[in-house]
C-alpha cells in the first residue's frame, strides 16, 4: 500500500501505480476539489447504492484507474467499481471511516432494503489530507470517528490478530480517545484533525485482519435500516464489547489501557453522546410499539371442545389413541441414535454429502458483482 499525506503527491502516488487516465468517484460535496484528473463522476450515493455503482461502472470504460475522494460510500462505491473493471484505486478519505485500507466493501440496495458485502478490489494507494475534514459536520465526525475506534477494537480479538494489528489498533484507539473531544469541541483545529486522522489510519490498517461483533451489526442493521454506518457503530459497539468481555477480557482491558479507561464500552458511549444521539430505547417508547394494558387487549376466541368418542381403534380404557410404536434402530451407522438410547427415537444423521456442503466456506465469487454492476 502507498501512503502519502498532502494532496500535491496524488501525481506522484499516480505515477508510482502507472495510471495516465483515472476516473474521479466523488459525490457533489467535493465536485469543486481541484485534482489533476479529467474524468469525473460526481454521483456516488449514501450506502453505496447500486444503481449509483452502475453509472460510474458505465463511466469508467477506458480508464485506467479510479481515484475516490470522500466518505465510507464513497470508497465502497469505488471498489465495487473496481471490482467490475479491474482497475486500481487511490483513495482520498474525508472522514474517518478507515475504508480506504481493505478490499472489503458493501452495496445497498433500496428496493430489497439489503446489503451485499464484496471483496478483492484493488485498493493500492492512500493520500490523507487533513484540510479536507475541517469542514466535517459534528455529526459526521463522531460518527466516523466511532467507526475507526470499532476497527481497533474489534481487531484486538478476531481470530486472524496479529502482532502487527495489535500495534495499529491500539495506536489507533489511544489516538481517537485523546483527540475526538478537542475536535468535537473546536472542528477548525487542524493538528487535532490530524491526529484524529492519523488514529482513524491506524484503526484502517488493523482492520485488514478481520471484522467483529459490531461491525457485522452495524453492516447489518445500517443496510437495512438506512442509517449511517458510523452511527450504527457508536450504537452496536458498546454491547458488542460487553457481549465479548468473558471471552476476550483480556483484549478488551488491553483497549482500555489505551483508551485510557478501566470500562472501554462505556468510554465509547461518552464519545459517542458528545454528538450522537444513540438511544435504541426511542423506538420502544414510541405509540406503535406500546405493548397494551390487558384490560385493553381483545378477549381472545375460545372454541368449544368436542366430547372424544371412544373408537374402536383404541385398545385401552382411557378412551385414549395408543401411542405409535418407536422407531426401530437402523443399521446405518449414519442414523444411529444419541449415547445413552437404545434407540427407540433415533433422529437421522446428516447425508456425508450434506455434511459436505454445509461445511464448505461460503464463498462468493468476485466475477457475480462484475455481472451484477454492469
Amino acid at each position: 500500500m502507498i501512503v502519502r499525506w498532502g494532496l500535491g503527491s496524488l501525481p506522484e502516488v499516480l505515477d508510482e501505480l502507472g495510471v495516465k487516465d483515472p476516473l474521479l468517484i466523488t459525490e457533489e460535496l467535493w465536485q469543486d476539489v481541484e485534482l489533476p484528473v479529467a474524468r469525473r463522476f460526481h454521483g456516488a450515493q449514501p450506502h453505496a447504492e447500486i444503481h449509483g455503482v452502475r453509472e460510474a461502472t458505465a463511466l469508467a470504460e477506458g480508464a485506467d484507474g479510479l481515484v475516490a475522494l470522500g466518505g465510507g460510500s464513497v470508497m465502497d462505491t469505488t471498489k465495487a467499481v473496481s471490482v467490475a473493471t479491474g482497475l486500481p484505486m487511490v483513495s482520498i478519505p474525508t472522514t474517518y471511516a478507515g475504508a480506504e485500507w481493505t478490499p472489503f466493501f458493501g452495496v445497498r440496495d433500496a428496493e430489497k432494503r439489503t446489503k451485499d458485502a464484496g471483496f478483492d478490489a484493488r485498493v493500492e494507494g492512500i493520500v490523507y489530507e487533513p484540510a479536507l475534514t475541517l469542514q466535517m459536520p459534528a455529526q459526521v465526525t463522531a460518527g466516523t470517528a466511532l467507526n475507526a475506534l470499532t476497527h481497533c477494537a474489534e481487531a484486538l480479538y478476531v481470530p486472524g490478530r496479529t502482532e502487527e494489528s495489535d500495534d495499529h489498533a491500539l495506536q489507533g484507539a489511544a489516538l481517537i480517545s485523546r483527540h475526538l473531544p478537542s475536535v468535537l469541541e473546536d472542528g477548525s483545529e487542524l493538528e487535532e484533525r490530524r491526529g484524529l486522522l492519523e488514529g482513524s489510519m491506524h484503526g484502517g490498517a488493523a482492520l485488514r485482519v478481520g471484522m467483529g461483533l459490531g461491525h457485522a451489526m452495524a453492516q447489518s442493521l445500517g443496510g437495512r435500516y438506512g442509517v449511517p454506518h458510523g452511527a450504527m457503530n457508536a450504537i452496536c459497539l458498546p454491547p458488542a464489547l460487553r457481549f465479548n468481555a468473558d471471552v476476550a477480557a483480556f483484549q478488551i482491558a488491553r483497549l482500555g489501557q489505551a483508551m485510557g479507561t478501566a470500562d472501554p464500552a462505556s468510554r465509547a458511549e461518552e464519545l459517542a453522546a458528545i454528538a450522537l444521539d444513540t438511544r435504541t430505547s426511542r423506538a420502544t417508547t414510541s405509540a406503535s410499539w406500546r405493548r397494551r394494558p390487558p384490560s385493553a387487549a381483545p378477549p381472545r376466541p375460545t372454541r368449544a371442545r368436542r366430547p372424544w368418542k371412544r373408537s374402536a381403534s383404541c385398545s385401552n380404557r382411557s378412551g385414549r389413541a395408543p401411542q405409535r410404536a418407536p422407531r426401530r434402530v437402523s443399521a446405518d451407522p449414519s442414523r444411529t441414535a444419541r449415547p445413552g438410547q437404545r434407540g427407540e427415537r433415533t433422529r437421522c444423521a446428516t447425508p456425508p454429502h450434506a455434511r459436505s456442503a454445509v461445511a464448505a466456506p461460503l464463498r462468493r465469487d468476485p466475477r457475480a458483482f462484475r455481472n451484477t454492476f454492469r
